[in-house]
């Protein structure tokens, strides 16, 4: 089977989240697992630049309003999956993100430059881009990618079948009704029952309408986005596609995030083995100039800085954290609000408590490899991968329980589960979950054997690979019997 990712974003390369790490292990596993998984890319600066290949690119002329459009086709530096990449001047190779610019400003581009990455998608799919090697799956991420399954549904020779997979609901690429002319596609995408979203269009909509099948990063999410509490808006469109959506796990790239070879780390260890860990945690509270002891709990937190992500609710969870003799270390940006609370909140206790406004991929192993407990507090998570990665190092989570941290972390009670685990997205409930990790912290070997168990849980890509397989063979049966497409 060949499978076309089509991604915004590819660890190590460009990286804003959770996606860029999705993108990078999947297709490895694929393989690993005889799928013939290939990745569309936007053609960013640092993934131009890592770009190996001698074979003249495609020449696509002047598309979506850049003059200059290509595709080409190799490897990456270092990087063991074949890739496709658009290489559009214009559009990517520019200073900041990939969505924003270096002040935190959505490129005004943003449409035709996702656009134009959906479109290549479609064009792979109906072979006419690459004439030697053509996809039996194109597999759209996230809003950046939606537009490929309405692109496909529109092209009567495309064979392949898609599937959509939502990162995250809460981004729904929106943009101006006004600008549907730009998109090239027939007017009958045109409207409710196409891409239109409450007098906007949605890219997003565009997948979840669209693909053939769609997925979410957990099973939990999977329920909970056609509800309206979690739906964004969208849970009309998601509840109507029925048995069409379900969720698969994310996993963990145990080459990537292993505490027993990991480089990041100043010392290495595993669930039999842990003083590795302990010298991990001196060497973290000597770097972020904590107070060094054995015996203080210390929580970490890496995360994007929003009210989405409950940050909020740890500020107000951080007295009792205090008065427990707990430890705080987070890293991470966002909210300009939030940032500076959280820097107010290190300065009034820098023995006790460190911040980093910033994201630093080393720095954060070396956080959850330090922490005794890793704080995931969000009022909605699709799956969460610091709390898998919490659990690979034997770094306990403390999650609410929604969407994937509800999927991943067991409650601990006795002998069993990996984690502390609170419902209402309140300070309180936190403050219950955090304090029953400070009881827990006081009976070392009960934390030790709760380490264990954590360390011992299987959330390989392999697993989640498998699972795919599934939904692919379910999509191409669809898309034989019932094409997407709109009919005039």
């Amino acid at each position: 089977m060949n499978v076309l990712h089509v991604a915004a974003e590819l660890y190590p390369f460009v990286k804003t989240g959770g996606l860029g790490d999705v993108a990078a292990a999947l297709p490895q596993a694929q393989r690993q697992g005889g799928v013939d998984a290939r990745l569309l890319l936007p053609g960013h600066p640092a993934i131009v630049d890592a770009f190996q290949d001698d074979r003249p690119a495609l020449a696509l002329g002047p598309l979506f309003g850049a003059a200059r459009v290509s595709v080409r086709r190799g490897f990456l530096a270092s990087w063991p999956v074949p890739v496709h990449v658009i290489d559009a001047p214009w559009f990517f190779r520019r200073d900041g993100g990939p969505y924003q610019d270096d002040a935190g400003r959505d490129w005004p581009d943003n449409l035709q430059r996702f656009a134009l990455l959906g479109w290549c998608a479609a064009q792979l799919a109906a072979g006419e881009i690459d004439p030697q090697w053509a996809p039996n799956i194109v597999h759209a991420h996230d809003w950046h990618a939606g537009l490929a399954c309405a692109w496909m549904s529109s092209h009567a020779p495309t064979q392949a079948a898609s599937v959509f997979t939502v990162h995250n609901l809460a981004f729904g690429g929106f943009f101006p009704l006004g600008d549907f002319a730009l998109l090239g596609l027939p007017s009958r995408y045109l409207g409710m029952d196409g891409i239109e979203f409450h007098h906007r269009l949605s890219f997003m909509k565009a997948g979840l309408q669209f693909a053939d099948r769609v997925t979410t990063v957990s099973p939990s999410y999977a329920r909970e986005i056609a509800t309206a509490e979690f739906g964004c808006g969208f849970e009309g469109v998601i509840e109507a596609r029925g048995a069409a959506v379900s969720g698969i796990l994310n996993g963990v790239d145990d080459a990537v995030w292993n505490p027993t070879f990991d480089d990041a780390l100043p010392a290495r260890y595993d669930a039999h083995t842990l003083q590795g860990k302990a010298e991990c945690k001196r060497a973290l509270q000597q770097a972020l100039g904590l107070e060094v002891r054995a015996d203080a709990p210390l929580l970490c937190v890496v995360s994007r800085l929003s009210t989405q992500k409950g940050l909020d609710l740890l500020l107000g969870a951080l007295p009792a954290l205090l008065a427990g003799g707990g430890q705080l270390a987070l890293q991470g940006a966002g909210d300009p609000l939030l940032e500076n609370a959280w820097r107010a909140a290190a300065a009034a206790n820098p023995r006790r408590i460190a911040v980093r406004i910033a994201y630093d991929e080393a720095m954060a192993h070396r956080l959850i490899a330090g922490a005794d407990a890793i704080v995931v507090p969000s009022r909605f998570e699709p799956c969460g991968l610091t709390q898998l990665y919490g659990l690979r190092y034997g770094t306990l989570p403390i999650v609410r329980r929604v969407g994937g941290l509800a999927d991943t972390v067991q409650p601990i009670d006795g002998s069993q589960g990996t984690g502390f685990v609170f419902d209402d997205a309140t300070a309180p409930a936190l403050i219950e979950a955090i304090e029953a990790a400070l009881r827990l912290y006081r009976r070392p070997d009960a934390w030790r054997d709760a380490m264990r168990r954590a360390m011992a849980q299987d959330f390989s890509w392999g697993r989640a690979a498998a699972a795919y397989d599934e939904v692919y063979a379910a999509a191409m049966g669809a898309r034989r019997k019932v094409p997407r497409g709109l009919v005039d």
